[in-house]
């Protein structure tokens, strides 16, 4: 067995998914792993990943617009809300999501679905640079 990690710097331009499919599967690749398991963690307590569709903009649009609903930007229904309005349900959307992913790796590359990407999926208003640790174990 053999393990690699490196992590990706993934700005954002406020709230939205980046899709980050193709820098980790070109990291994976650059490993030389033909089986193994990869896991994708969002260093972020704001941010979170997901595994959604990447065939269709709306999916992602959808997703915003659903967030936004479920967790109100009302700074009343919050203790913590010196960072802003926009940061507790930044936290409450990160925690409904997660912010690992554990990926299998089958020959040589994530084993993902047609339409599937991964994505980081930035829960705050202003744009930042987040940080997604990937640990690769595998032979």
């Amino acid at each position: 067995m053999r393990q690699a990690v490196t992590t990706l710097t993934v700005p954002t331009r406020g709230a939205g998914l980046v899709e980050v499919t193709a820098q980790i599967r070109r990291w994976v690749a650059e490993q030389g792993m033909e089986t193994g398991l990869l896991t994708v963690l969002c260093r972020h307590t704001s941010a979170s990943l997901t595994i959604q569709e990447n065939a269709d903009p709306d999916v992602q649009a959808d997703l915003l617009r659903f967030f936004r609903r479920l967790v109100a930007e009302d700074p009343s229904l919050y203790a913590h809300t010196t960072e802003g309005p926009d940061d507790m349900p930044a936290h409450i959307r990160s925690a409904l999501t997660g912010v690992s992913l554990s990926i299998p790796v089958m020959a040589g590359e994530p084993a993902l679905g047609t339409w599937q990407g991964v994505y980081l999926f930035e829960h705050r208003a202003r744009p930042h640079r987040r940080e997604i640790a990937l640990h690769l174990i595998g032979e």
